[in-house]
């Protein structure tokens, strides 16, 4: 592909096949990109020994049209890529995957838990256990986001004080807020934990944690740590927590009933480094970067992680138990479970996307990538339409 998104093919199946899954493809992404919809987007699908991109649409609207190489926010997908830099670090023998976080972590020791989630901070009991980095990749260490916190009629004391001590991780990112890591987790720890270590699956936090764990394991910013670790190795030269290259960062939208409302402008929150570098939700990324940190996943994980931790972050970790006291909703866990820093499809498929617009699945059963970077936020904790429809035109015609 060229560098303004015309689209490239490598050697594989017979041109009439190609052309036929790769027609699908660009429409199934066509009758998604516009002014009420989605401005523009970067769609990329891997399949049958060949790679094929679109990229359709502008980044703001009205505006500079979206190229190969755009750069847009990739919110909770950068979960994965935390992972996998926190199992180069087990890989190293820097970080034990079952012993407790309070050697490195001490602000993590000794824990309270809330005897009722919605409950007053102050009414708790002790943690029956330390927390692990094990917990910390399955999100199992007893904090996050959990359904209840958005159904409740009133605002729990704990999701009160988590915004008050500024964590920004009961909600979208917000890289402006964050205070730097050390003083994060000093205010993290400031907050009895809602569930007792292992009991259930919380959303996001973990891996806010597994930043500052993997920092002090490497002795090391966790950007830089990133950086050596995943990022130089691959190639991926333009993933990080900010983007000095706003010409090329989409605006976000948010939409609304009056149309899309700008989120965040190019110059924006995204546009400086962040105090605090948040696994959880904090990276830029492109559909190149991404499309190398899934090649590494299905290459067993060369050149970054040995093939049991590859094999590990992409299987399924959770007990029964644990999944049916979590989840995003009743059904979150129907035909899925939780890898180290994903979800793992029953197919054996994995992946996981990101809420200010991004999508990142890859079926080694098919050696299959698909990756969709947009810039309108997700309205529910699903991927939208647009995403489903470029996943169908991929697997279409592959049995």
């Amino acid at each position: 592909m060229n560098e303004r998104g015309g689209a490239e093919t490598h050697a594989g199946s017979s041109a009439g096949e190609a052309a036929d899954w790769k027609r699908r493809v660009r429409a199934a992404a066509v009758k998604h990109v516009g002014n009420t919809q989605v401005p523009g987007l970067v769609a990329l699908v891997a399949r049958d020994g060949e790679v094929h991109v679109e990229a359709l649409g502008n980044l703001d609207l009205g505006g500079r049209p979206v190229a190969r190489d755009s750069v847009f926010r990739i919110a909770s997908t950068s979960k994965p890529l935390t992972a996998a830099v926190t199992l180069a670090l087990v890989d190293e023998g820097l970080i034990d995957l079952d012993e407790p976080v309070d050697r490195l972590l001490p602000e993590l020791s000794s824990r309270r838990v809330l005897r009722r989630m919605d409950g007053p901070l102050d009414d708790t009991v002790p943690a029956e256990r330390a927390i692990t980095a094990r917990d910390l990749l399955t999100f199992t260490f007893g904090f996050g986001m959990a359904t209840e916190m958005f159904t409740s009629a009133n605002a729990w004391p704990v999701v009160v004080a988590a915004d008050n001590l500024r964590l920004a991780t009961l909600g979208p990112p917000d890289p402006a807020v964050q205070p730097d890591p050390d003083t994060w987790l000093a205010n993290f720890a400031r907050l009895p934990l809602v569930a007792q270590p292992g009991e259930r699956w919380l959303y996001n936090t973990g891996a806010s944690v597994l930043g500052v764990l993997a920092a002090r394991a490497a002795s090391e910013p966790f950007p830089d740590v990133l950086r050596s670790r995943l990022f130089e190795p691959l190639g991926m030269s333009d993933t990080g927590f900010f983007t000095s290259r706003t010409d090329r960062l989409a605006t976000a939208y948010r939409p609304t009933p009056e149309g899309l409302s700008v989120w965040d402008e190019p110059e924006g929150k995204w546009s400086r480094p962040p105090a605090f570098g948040d696994g959880a939700a904090g990276l830029v990324s492109t559909v190149d970067d991404l499309h190398a940190f899934a090649r590494m996943l299905l290459n067993r994980g060369e050149p970054v992680l040995s093939a049991p931790s590859a094999r590990a972050m992409t299987s399924a970790q959770l007990s029964d138990a644990q999944k049916a006291h979590g989840g995003l909703g009743p059904n979150f866990f129907r035909g899925r479970s939780w890898g180290f820093g994903l979800q793992v499809l029953d197919s054996g498929a994995f992946g996981w996307d990101g809420g200010l617009g991004t999508s990142w699945l890859v079926d080694p059963r098919h050696e299959l990538t698909i990756i969709v970077l947009t810039q309108r936020l997700f309205e529910t904790s699903e991927p939208p339409r647009v995403h489903r429809d470029v996943r169908s035109a991929a697997y279409a015609g592959l049995g």
